[in-house]
């Protein structure tokens, strides 16, 4: 039987003070739910700010761990590293280069802030190629290869799990990713070493402050392989289960806030925990929008994460774990 009518029943009653909201909340946002992307660049003295990410900046090896060390000790779950180098090629050969960038400083942090957080590392050739796209180009120069892109991706997983990641990222959506890197693992020694699958990853207009986060060199765009935000949650379930078939340990959905009914779907169907990634777009449009004064930044960050959280996301990559954790926002 439902509640009574009015005036038995008064929903009211259990919003009327911060305790009894606090005591009756279905939903919490814990720091440890948290993971923080970071960027570190080659060959730069000091850290770069993103103009279009105000507080987010492209470090240096220093700075890059000692902010991981402070993330860490603010109780953030996991740390994302993104690779920005200095030169690129067609093939992205920097990605897998045990002196890459990203290797480099996932071999400092491992050694910094060892297991006690799961260091990811971001598996894609796109901050790499001097074509800016996710994947080895055809013969046509036009097309992305996927066969030979998982090929790259083998490489640039054995290099990542050797310099001490936890998560390999798998982030390029090409067919048989996950299972490429997989076999490429297992048979180099790392079977314990974990993939965090990009499975639902939309082609988005969010990812724009991104681009100047890792200085991309796209010209053009990534329809070929992202899904299309068209398409019905059956195709993201689709991708989701074909993942998983091929070793997954979790799932995301990228981007967060403009697909939470895709997220919703995907945390009801997946027998593997599931992330969701609150990209640099979610990310610009509250910071500017705060800026000018239009909205309450920490009320927006806080319900925004809580929202993501309320769809199904166990864990949550977001530009604001840090600082959420540390000001203890989440309370």
């Amino acid at each position: 039987m439902g509640p009574g009518a009015f005036p038995a029943f008064r929903p009211r009653r259990l919003r009327s003070t911060p305790a009894l909201r606090r005591l009756v909340a279905d939903v919490a946002v814990r720091p440890g739910d948290l993971v923080l992307p970071m960027f570190v660049r080659e060959g730069i003295p000091e850290p770069v700010p993103i103009a279009a990410m105000p507080g987010v900046v492209q470090h240096t090896l220093d700075s890059l761990a000692a902010a991981a060390v402070r993330a860490v000790a603010a109780g953030v779950g996991g740390l994302m590293v993104f690779g920005v180098p200095a030169r690129k090629d067609a093939r992205g050969s920097g990605a897998d280069d045990p002196d890459g960038i990203l290797n480099v400083a996932l071999r400092r942090l491992a050694s910094e802030v060892g297991d006690s957080t799961v260091l990811m590392s971001d598996l894609c050739l796109d901050e790499y190629t001097d074509h800016g796209h996710c994947g080895v180009l055809a013969a046509d120069g036009v097309r992305v290869d996927n066969d030979a892109t998982l090929e790259r991706y083998a490489a640039m997983g054995r290099a990542q799990a050797e310099a001490g990641a936890h998560l390999l990222g798998t982030s390029g959506m090409m067919d048989g990713q996950v299972g490429a890197v997989r076999t490429a693992l297992d048979a180099a020694g790392f079977p314990d070493t974990g993939i965090l699958a990009y499975a639902p990853k939309y082609a988005s207009a969010f990812y724009g402050p991104f681009r100047e986060a890792v200085d991309s060199s796209l010209v053009g765009d990534r329809r070929s392989y992202q899904q299309d935000p068209a398409r019905a949650v059956a195709e993201a379930l689709a991708e989701v289960a074909l993942d998983v078939a091929e070793g997954a340990d979790i799932v995301m959905v990228k981007p967060a806030l403009p697909y939470l009914d895709v997220l919703r779907a995907v945390a009801d169907a997946s027998p593997v925990p599931v992330a969701a990634y609150q990209i640099s777009g979610e990310y610009a449009m509250v910071e500017a929008a705060a800026q000018r004064g239009w909205i309450d930044r920490d009320r927006a960050i806080v319900e925004t994460l809580t929202g993501i959280r309320r769809a199904g996301a166990s864990i949550i990559l977001t530009y604001w774990a840090a600082e959420v954790a540390d000001r203890e926002l989440t309370s």
